[in-house]
């Protein structure tokens, strides 16, 4: 009896030693995380209940629910969001579907492709689009020219110019997830499936499609959470016509020099973020979206 006991001390204390010798390993990126993520998320939350007196205030966001702008804001922020979503999904599940379908020499050159935007910077392909779609732009001369209008169209300064320059700079974000996904699926099982007496269109429905879901919705979800805090290409083709939250942010900093304001905004935007993938985790598990097991 003494000698069980004594062994069982002595795996709890390796464990406890094993433990100590982890959090050492560990300490150096927990450190890490805590300098660039939990001191300044911890700061963000103490300056927005800061008033203007400086003392302990809870103005910043009683202003949020009694001003209607605020609500404004927030209500474009996700159509922006979710009209951004639902395109690149329209666009992209059928780009990468094509991809995938292809040869692996051929997928990688359209992959290519795909990863082409992100070796220039964001805002000179914002900047091309807005000389594009201006009046005089050539997306307007081609039109005029091929009678499909006889006016210039206003395509930039306003929503349908915003969603067209987000919706080119989220589309990788969406394809190369999925494509991941459908890349991983084993073409034997449409085969069985047609093997059953399953016509290709309800093969694809009932087989396919499925099985592409995590990488859908990993895509879907990477693109509605970065538009929430997007602000370049809106502020430049939505010409202060379409304001999201990340805007306001900047020009209570930029114009009226409130710190507090401005971080209570974050925090708002910070909370609906985790709220979206608290909502998401209910429906799938994350790391299964992330390719995790």
């Amino acid at each position: 009896m003494a000698s069980t006991d004594i062994n069982a001390a002595g795996l709890r204390q390796d464990e406890r030693l094993e433990r100590w010798k982890l959090f050492g390993l560990a300490s150096p990126a927990i450190m890490i995380v805590l300098v660039i993520l939990v001191i300044p998320v911890g700061w963000l939350f103490y300056v927005s209940f800061i008033g203007a007196d400086g003392g302990f205030s809870m103005e910043n966001y009683e202003r949020m629910i009694k001003r209607k702008s605020y609500a404004r804001i927030f209500q474009t922020t996700f159509e922006v969001s979710i009209l951004t979503t639902g395109l690149c999904i329209l666009i992209g599940y059928p780009l990468a579907y094509f991809i995938s379908q292809l040869p692996g020499r051929w997928a990688g050159l359209c992959l290519i492709t795909v990863l082409l935007p992100f070796w220039t910077s964001l805002l000179v392909r914002t900047y091309a689009w807005l000389v594009l779609l201006q009046r005089q732009g050539l997306v307007n001369d081609w039109g005029i020219g091929l009678g499909l209008w006889e006016e210039p169209i206003k395509m930039v300064h306003n929503m349908n110019g915003t969603l067209i320059g987000m919706v080119h700079i989220m589309l990788p974000f969406l394809i190369l997830p999925v494509y991941g996904a459908m890349r991983a699926i084993d073409k034997d099982y449409m085969k069985a499936a047609s093997n059953l007496g399953a016509s290709p269109n309800r093969a694809f429905w009932t087989v396919f499609f499925p099985l592409s879901m995590p990488g859908l919705l990993a895509g879907s979800l990477m693109v509605f959470i970065l538009c929430l805090g997007f602000f370049v290409t809106p502020a430049v083709l939505g010409g202060g016509k379409v304001i999201l939250v990340s805007m306001k942010i900047v020009s209570n900093i930029e114009l009226f020099v409130n710190w507090g304001a401005a971080s209570a905004l974050g925090v708002v935007l910070l909370v609906i973020t985790v709220a979206v993938l608290w909502v998401a985790s209910r429906f799938v598990r994350l790391e299964q979206m992330t390719g995790g097991r």
